[in-house]
Parts: C-alpha cells; sequence; structure tokens
C-alpha cells in the first residue's frame, strides 16, 4: 500500500468523502475537494509526466491553472477521452480515470528519454536548420516523423457526445477573479443595487486564502472571511457568483468571454447537464482581479519531479492537508517561500534547509523560520540536484564563486523566485503595460477600455492595501455604471503577510558560459542556454527569441516562463527589460475546449438549419428540399410517378397558365426608417429614390464602391420616411451589414434607422393570370384592381383578418403578388390560399421552377448570374442607374476606364442549336472550337434550364462584347462534343412583358 501524505487534522478536507481514481492504470484512493494533482501528491506520487521535446521526467509544479507539467489524459470511457486536462485544475471525483502522457511504454521506462541524451541535437531553432536539407527527405522522412512526434497526448477519434451551454448575460460591474480583491471590489460594487458578476476558476472563492494562515480580516481567518462573502453574494438578488469560470478573453467594449466548468467534477453528470457553458458577457465596468503568479527558480534541473513552487506546497497542506514530502528543502529570493517552510515545520514536515540568494534576508518571516530551528542558507543558490525520476538533494554553493558546495538530502525542493502580476485580461483589452523598474515587474499602465486593475494584478503589495484598493475601485466601478453612491462596511485586515520582491533571471550555476539544462519554459522545455543561443544567432526583439526557442508558446503563454526570458534575453543583449520588449498575451490566455467555443454548432447543428412559416406544410404535401444557405426551401413538389424535371415541367406550366404559389419567406428584408430614408436610399442604389411616390415599388441595384453589383431586390416606400427593402436570400446579412457600415461610417449625419425584419414577415408569391383571384376573396381594405393597384405598387390592409403588406410585383412575368404577413401567421395564410387556388387550378412550385421562371424572363440572380466582376451595364441594368444621379456608393467606380471599355463580359441569352440539348452551368464558351489548346475561353454559363413553356432549352451566359454578338454562332466545348449555340437576347418569354398586366 502507498505511503500517505495526508495529514490529520490539516487542511480543510477532514470530513470529506473518499473518492476512488486510477492514473496509469493503479488505482488510489483521495478525497472529495482534492484535484487529481492533490490527490496523487498525498499518495506519495510526483513523477505525472514526460517533457515534450527531451521526454524528461516530470512532475506538479503549481496548483493552479498555470501548471506546464502535469497535463494528463482524463477517460471517462471510451468515447469521452480528453487530453492535455492540467491535474491541478481537475476536481476529483470517484470512479475518474487519468493517464500519463507523452512517454512510451510507461511512465517510469520511456523509451523518448533518449532524445534527452542527445539534446545537444535538439537545440533552440534545431528544426528551423535540421529539416531543409536533403530537399527530398521532408515529404519522405521528416514531415512524417514530425507528425507522429508532433503534440502533448492523444486527440479523440470519436465524435464528442456531450453537449455544450452558451449564455449572453449583461452587468453593470463584472469582476474577474475571486480572492481577497475580487471579493471586496463586488461586495462594495454590490451594495449599489446595479447587476454583479463575479466569477473565478478554482471551484470556491478565495484565491491566495486558500494557502495564506495568518491572514486574518473582520475577526475570521482570511478563508472563513472569504467563504462568508461568497455565501453573502451567492444571496444577493443582483449578485451573479461564477465559480469553475475561467474569463479567456477580454474583447472590444467590455466585452469578456466565460468558460463555465459545468460537470467535469462530477462523477456521473445526470439532469442533461452540459459539459461547459460559454458565457458571453458585456459589462459596463470590469475590475479585473486576476492575482499574481510566483516564479520559479532557474537553476539545473530545476524541472525534477518534487521541485515545485513554494506556494503550490503551501496549498497542497494548508488546504488539501498534502505535506509534498517528508525532508523538504526551499529554494528562494523572496520572503514569500519562508511562510510555506513555516507552516510545513509546524506542521511536523521536515524543513531541511532554506537556501536564499540574498547576502543578509531579514524581517519577520526570516526571524520565526530561524526561531523554529530551520536552517538557512543566505547568499547562496541551488547549483544543481540529485535524483532523475524525484528529486533527492540539492547542492548549494555560494552565489559568487564556487567553493563550498553543500549537498543536502531532500525528497522535496520548493522554489520562489518572486510573483508575477497577471495582466493578461488587462493587455487583451488593448491596455498598454509598463515596466515598474523598482519593483521589476510589468503593471497595467494606460488603459484603453472601463476597465480597473486591482491587488496583486496591479502590482499591489499587502492584503490590507489589496483590500482598500479593491473597495475603493468596486464602489468607484459602480458609481460610473449608474449606481447610487453607497459605501459599505470595509472589510478590516487585522493579519495578513508582507512579501519582498524577488528576482528574475538565471540563478547561480546557471549563468553565461554554463551547459547546464536550467528551464525557463518546463512546458515547451526551453532553458537558459536556449534563450541566450537565440540572441546569440541574431534574434534582438523578445518575440523572435519567442518563436526561436518556443518559449512561452502553446497553452502555456509565458505564465511562469516570460518574465525569466525576458531577463535573460535583457541580460545577453545588454539593454533593459523594457528595450526588449514584452510578448502578446493572446487569447485564450488558459485552455479553453472546443466544445465551450463550439457549442451547439456541430453535427447537424454545425450551421443553424433555418425554416420557415411554411415549411411543415411543405413536408407534408412531399416537397423535396435544397439547402440554400442555412434555409431550408423546398425544391419541386413531385407527384405520384413524377421525378424532378416532370414535376418542374409541370409547376412551369401550370403558373404560366393558372397560378402558382411560392414561399419567398427567405427573402432578406429591412425597414429602413427616418425623416432622411429617402437620401440614404438615394446613397445606397444606383436608382433615384427621391420621387418614388408613397405606394409604389421600384427594382434596386446596389453596387460595392469598386462599381460592381453587390445586390438587388424590390423596395417598397410605406410612407416618406418609411422603406420596406428586400434583398436576395444569401445577401439579407450582408447588406444589412453593408448598409449600416456605411450609415456610421460615411453617412453618419443622416437620420436614418435599420432594421432587420427578415424573420417578422412570412411572404407567399403568388403568381399566375388567377393570382388576384386567388387572393381577391381573402383580402380586405384594398383595392386590387389594375386601376387602383396597378404593377410595381404596395398598399397595406389585412388578409385572412391579419395585416398584410401586399406588394403587386413579379418575379415570373406573370401577373404577380406577394402577401407579406406576421410570421406567426404565415402557414395559416398559406393554407387559406392554397385553397382558393384549387378552386383555380393553382399549384404550388419551388425553387427550381422560380430558377426556371425567371430564366424565361431573363431577370437575373444576383451570386449566379454576376460573379463579383458584373457592373449593371454588364447585366443589361443600365436603365437602373440614375443619370442625373450625382453620387451613390458605386459611381466613382463605375467611371473606371476597364469597367466601361469594349469587350467586357456581358449578360445574353444562348440557344442550343439542337433545342433538346441542355447546356451545363458553368461551362466555358469560346468562338473557334478547333483552335490550338489552351483554348481562348470568352465567357461561361451562368444559368441553363430545359423550359416546358418555350420547348427548348434556355440558358443565360456571360460574353465577352455579347451585346454586339446577336445571332451570333459559339460553341460550347463539353466532354465528348462540342454544342453549337446562337447568341441571342436575355428574354425568351413573352418578350413585350404584356402577361405582367394580366
Amino acid at each position: 500500500m502507498a505511503e500517505s501524505f495526508r495529514l490529520p487534522g490539516k487542511g480543510r478536507l477532514a470530513q470529506a468523502r473518499t473518492a476512488r481514481f486510477t492514473f496509469d492504470g493503479k488505482s488510489y484512493s483521495g478525497v472529495a475537494g482534492d484535484t487529481l494533482a492533490s490527490a496523487l501528491l498525498a499518495n506519495g506520487v510526483h513523477l505525472v509526466g514526460r517533457s515534450f521535446k527531451y521526454h524528461r521526467p516530470r512532475g506538479i509544479l503549481s496548483a493552479g491553472a498555470e501548471e506546464p507539467n502535469a497535463l494528463v489524459g482524463i477517460h471517462r470511457d471510451a468515447s469521452r477521452k480528453t487530453p492535455n486536462v492540467r491535474a491541478t485544475v481537475q476536481e476529483l471525483y470517484d470512479g475518474l480515470t487519468a493517464v500519463s502522457q507523452n512517454r512510451w511504454p510507461s511512465l517510469g521506462f520511456d523509451v523518448g528519454a533518449v532524445n534527452d541524451l542527445a539534446s545537444p541535437l535538439f537545440s533552440a531553432g534545431f528544426y528551423y536548420k535540421t529539416f531543409m536539407w536533403p530537399k527530398a527527405a521532408w515529404k519522405s522522412f521528416y514531415e512524417p516523423f514530425i507528425r507522429s512526434a508532433a503534440g502533448l497526448g492523444v486527440a479523440p477519434d470519436q465524435p464528442d457526445p456531450d453537449h455544450y451551454a452558451a449564455r449572453f448575460a449583461y452587468c453593470e460591474v463584472l469582476v474577474l477573479g475571486g480572492g481577497a480583491a475580487g471579493l471586496a471590489a463586488a461586495l462594495a460594487a454590490a451594495e449599489s443595487g446595479l447587476r454583479v458578476i463575479i466569477c473565478d476558476e478554482q471551484a470556491e472563492l478565495g484565491g491566495s486564502l486558500r494557502f495564506e494562515s495568518a491572514a486574518v480580516i473582520d475577526g475570521e481567518s482570511g478563508w472563513q472571511w472569504a467563504q462568508a462573502a461568497r455565501a453573502k453574494l451567492a444571496a444577493m438578488d443582483n449578485v451573479k457568483v461564477l465559480t469553475r469560470t475561467t474569463a479567456f478573453g477580454y474583447y472590444l467594449q467590455n466585452f469578456v468571454a466565460l468558460a463555465e466548468r459545468v460537470s467535469d467534477h462530477l462523477s456521473n453528470p445526470s439532469g442533461g447537464l452540459p459539459r461547459e457553458r460559454l458565457w458571453q458577457v458585456r459589462a459596463k465596468r470590469v475590475v479585473l482581479a486576476t492575482g499574481s503568479i510566483e516564479r520559479h527558480m532557474v537553476f539545473a534541473d530545476n524541472d525534477r519531479p518534487g521541485i515545485m513552487l513554494a506556494s503550490a506546497a503551501r496549498t497542497y497542506l494548508n488546504h488539501y492537508g498534502v505535506a509534498v514530502g517528508k525532508n523538504v528543502g526551499v529554494y528562494t529570493a523572496n520572503d514569500s517561500a519562508y511562510a510555506a517552510a513555516i507552516d510545513l515545520k509546524k506542521a511536523g514536515v521536515g524543513v531541511a534547509a532554506i537556501v536564499d540568494l540574498r547576502d543578509n534576508p531579514t524581517g519577520e518571516l526570516v526571524d520565526e523560520a530561524r526561531a523554529l530551528g530551520i536552517e538557512i542558507h543566505g547568499g547562496r543558490g541551488v547549483v544543481r540536484v540529485g535524483g532523475r525520476l524525484r528529486v533527492s538533494s540539492m547542492t548549494v554553493r555560494p552565489r559568487t564563486g564556487r567553493g563550498g558546495e553543500r549537498t543536502i538530502p531532500v525528497d522535496a525542493l520548493l522554489m520562489s523566485a518572486g510573483w508575477t502580476p497577471s495582466v493578461h485580461l488587462f493587455s487583451q483589452s488593448r491596455g498598454k503595460v509598463a515596466f515598474n523598474d523598482e519593483v521589476k515587474r510589468f503593471l497595467p499602465g494606460t488603459y484603453a477600455q472601463e476597465c480597473i486593475s486591482v491587488g496583486a494584478c496591479n502590482g499591489t503589495d499587502g492584503l490590507s492595501a489589496t483590500i482598500d484598493e479593491a473597495y475603493a475601485a468596486g464602489i468607484k466601478a459602480a458609481k460610473e455604471a449608474g449606481g447610487k453612491g453607497t459605501k459599505p462596511a470595509k472589510p478590516k485586515v487585522e493579519a495578513s503577510e508582507n512579501w519582498s520582491r524577488g528576482m528574475l533571471g538565471a540563478g547561480p550555476g546557471a549563468e553565461a558560459g554554463t551547459t547546464v539544462k536550467a528551464f525557463v519554459d518546463f512546458q515547451n522545455d526551453v532553458t537558459a542556454k536556449d534563450i541566450r543561443q537565440a540572441v546569440h544567432e541574431g534574434m534582438q526583439s523578445i518575440e523572435h527569441v519567442k518563436r526561436f526557442t518556443t518559449n512561452g508558446m502553446a497553452t502555456d503563454q509565458g505564465k511562469t516562463s516570460n518574465m525569466h526570458g525576458l531577463a535573460i534575453a535583457a541580460e545577453e543583449l545588454g539593454r533593459t527589460i523594457p528595450e526588449v520588449g514584452l510578448t502578446t498575451f493572446r487569447a485564450p490566455y488558459t485552455p479553453v475546449t472546443f466544445g465551450a467555443i463550439v457549442g451547439h454548432a456541430r453535427g447537424k447543428l454545425f450551421d443553424p438549419t433555418r425554416r420557415t412559416a411554411m415549411h411543415g406544410w411543405a413536408e407534408r404535401h412531399g416537397a423535396v428540399f435544397e439547402d440554400v444557405g442555412q434555409w431550408k426551401r423546398a425544391w419541386y413538389f413531385p407527384r405520384a410517378g413524377e421525378d424532378m424535371q416532370a414535376a418542374v415541367n409541370r409547376e412551369c406550366v401550370t403558373v404560366r397558365k393558372s397560378a402558382g404559389l411560392f414561399d419567398a419567406s427567405t427573402l432578406g428584408k429591412i425597414e429602413v426608417v427616418g425623416p432622411d430614408a429617402a437620401a440614404f436610399m438615394e446613397l445606397m442604389y444606383t436608382n433615384p429614390w427621391q420621387k418614388l411616390e408613397v405606394g409604389r415599388c421600384r427594382y434596386g441595384v446596389m453596387l460595392r464602391e469598386d462599381g460592381f453589383i453587390y445586390d438587388d431586390g424590390v423596395v417598397g416606400r410605406l410612407a416618406a420616411d418609411r422603406f420596406h427593402v428586400t434583398t436576395t436570400t444569401g445577401g439579407a446579412a450582408r447588406v444589412m451589414n453593408h448598409m449600416e457600415d456605411y450609415l456610421q461610417t460615411e453617412f453618419p449625419h443622416l437620420k436614418v434607422w435599420l432594421t432587420s425584419t427578415s424573420e417578422q414577415w412570412a411572404v407567399i408569391a403568388v403568381q399566375g393570370p388567377k393570382s388576384r383571384d386567388i387572393i381577391a376573396p381573402l383580402v380586405e381594405g384594398i383595392d386590387l384592381s389594375d386601376a387602383a393597384m396597378p404593377h410595381m405598387s404596395v398598399r397595406e390592409g389585412r388578409i385572412c383578418g391579419v395585416p398584410t403588406r401586399l406588394f403587386r410585383m413579379s418575379f415570373s412575368g406573370e401577373r404577380g403578388f406577394e402577401v407579406n404577413v406576421p410570421a406567426d401567421y404565415g402557414e395559416a395564410v398559406w393554407e387559406a390560399l392554397w385553397a382558393e387556388g384549387q378552386k383555380h387550378g393553382a399549384c404550388a412550385y419551388g425553387t427550381e421552377t422560380m430558377h426556371v421562371l425567371r430564366a424565361e424572363k431573363g431577370y437575373i440572380i444576383v451570386g449566379q448570374d454576376t460573379d463579383g466582376t458584373v457592373t449593371p451595364n454588364d447585366a443589361g441594368l443600365d436603365w437602373a442607374v440614375g443619370k442625373k444621379k450625382a453620387d451613390f456608393v458605386g459611381i466613382r467606380g463605375l467611371k473606371r476606364p476597364d469597367l466601361v471599355a469594349e469587350g467586357r463580359r456581358q449578360l445574353v441569352g444562348l440557344k442550343t442549336r439542337d433545342p433538346d440539348v441542355v447546356l451545363e452551368e458553368g461551362a466555358q464558351i469560346v468562338v473557334d472550337p478547333e483552335q490550338a489548346v489552351p483554348m481562348k475561353m470568352i465567357g461561361h454559363v451562368s444559368s441553363s434550364y430545359w423550359s416546358e413553356n418555350c420547348g427548348r432549352s434556355i440558358a443565360l451566359a456571360l460574353v465577352e462584347g455579347g451585346a454586339r454578338r446577336t445571332g451570333e454562332t459559339l460553341y460550347v466545348p463539353m466532354p465528348g462534343r462540342t454544342i453549337e449555340v446562337e447568341v441571342t437576347g436575355t428574354v425568351f418569354f413573352d418578350e413585350k412583358g404584356e402577361r405582367l398586366n394580366g
């Protein structure tokens, strides 16, 4: 049975229930409330993984999200395997199964460790030099080898069976961090009555109060005060407390992304709980209370299992009741490590010695350590350690000189080089950090958003000063967000700890010129020697050093390594740290699962499926659907024994002879409202709009700045200050964005408001000679006569008792109406129209028939008969460009010489010599089929159909100089044959347009 390192009476988990788990197939027990890391340490397990490049044995370094070493795989079942989980964050549950990574055949004996022996071949930047020669070896050897060796852990090979949730939230004050600073700020802000959200990545709020043993606040221990504060906040209706929630990205306008772990800590998640929840929060004010991260000491073999941060050992002792060893050594350059040694000593754990780089360490903690009989070696450093799979000793020598070495047996070594403020979220907010030379730390400098940093992340030392600062910031944030100026009782700090500054860079034995492996970045196997080599090879910017060495890359993001790397590079360059620069803190600073980011957008929901109000009716009537963007649209309605072509032929003929009903709800619809609405329309469209009468419609063409067609649609004027704009189905969102962009940036002086109403209106197109007869019995308050409601007009009234915007317009060339009704009534109105239509022999028709009918009339579809390089003139739409207009978007583009040059591709009609041959869309067109290959292509077929109404095939095409080629014979080369075509006009049916009026 494994020796237990759980100390009776220590920690806060004494009464917790037992939880069984396995690690690499071996069973262990922990207690509820443990992390996997604390449970492993309680069982004496320090070796948890192998390093990425050298496959060196690695142990647990920290107790939080900064952990670079203890990355494990968590396996719930065959389909739930998560790699690279930080054991320091993974909460223990009964039945947890964890495996180590990056080793074979076992963790204790890893063949890959040969890389450590061959490390001179894998120095910094080796991949930039090694894989360049011979060139032929890249595909045959290098690439397969690199791919097999790349990455840590094994990616899941089955679909993720879990589900994820997402929420949008708004609050006046968002507090990021639940330590003493965050709690004080939240308590102060909450009293204003405003909405407050406080989040923290740990399971419980308290931050560093988890390990600080001397803190006393309001007469209670720091930890007890934190739990009471959490309870108070949770009981307030205006406060949301989010634990197990990581703020991983800070974006524009105080938009912060949070990832909440909902069920990863549960043994058997039930009740349909998501695995994780993505919170997208917008706040008026943000309080950053993200704390600081302890730095390790840089010395030879500082990565051995059993070597960890002093604050981590203190957390395992004071919170989890776990001793990280029986005979512990301490190596430090600041006072905080003394507190860890003192706590361990008082708990009955042997402390072999404290090695302090400072010549004459002084202070209360130093005095207390001496009083407890702990041996202190001032002015000395650890130059190497013994042991491989676990540290067994530390060798100490004076900081200056090489004499007087002493080897001290230890089974764990704690280290602390000081604390680095966590300024990552501040930096992501576009704030500019500034280096404080006095304390050797980067601190928040120039703010770019409405936020404030408090506590350790702001460089504030001492618990009392931290709470005072955070309390004031909470009141200020609430007041600036519109809250009342209340002043709740401020927490009173009666006792706390004060720590000194620490040091940066490499310690004794790892100076320039040494070849030892003194690790700066544990996750990426970057040593002090690698940083110096990067400088010697010409890297002067820290961003270049980072990429050459991989220091601070991947999921580590420089949490523990950044400042040491900066200091070593600066020393080697002979510059100050600010002159070398600071790397970018990219989101997510802490790893976030793909599932949390993707949410529901996977499988059938990878792209949202949109259905119209009439979708159910179409399903019941046998429609075959096609995907048009995100929409499911009825493609055609086959009857018994009909294939697609037969069904389309019948639908086309029925619409021309009688009538057809078509679901046009997917068209984009935008309301343009305001006293300057007409002026805005004049600027956005090529057509004139100021003189368009109320109640009339006009076909509009919208251009890009370069003069090419962007979208089109019919626009109805409902009032002097209101337009109902329709767009193509695929263009709805981009046209809205296009309009909004110009309104905000180019035409902000115009008093106009834009509203997308695409989902609000169901649209039923009733087309054909009998269309008026079908709608007339159902319409109220609208005169449908030709005189009162001519083609291209709009009226408001009622149909079937519900409000309607009724357009007389046609995309088929027949008399037609488009019935707009609130979407909730869409199917009911369709049913009524269908019943009337049956009296007149009408049919329902789908998108394929719609395409054929519009092609028979030569009506274009933007995106099919245009390709982003087509002007109105090219498309035969010159008539839609206002000749007297002085300005509109794209007018200057239209005047470019190349857009008015001869020989541009223009839209024409094509008829095949053999009327039964239907051309393929996209087919290329040539003048001479006998020319040498490669042939000169002069155009392509954009639309091609069989037209039952014309009794032949028809096609539209973009052809060079098309307008002057009417009657000319051209050729369409196809595999095995060449098709002869005649260039015609674009209208194939009812050329005079007489049917529009019945």
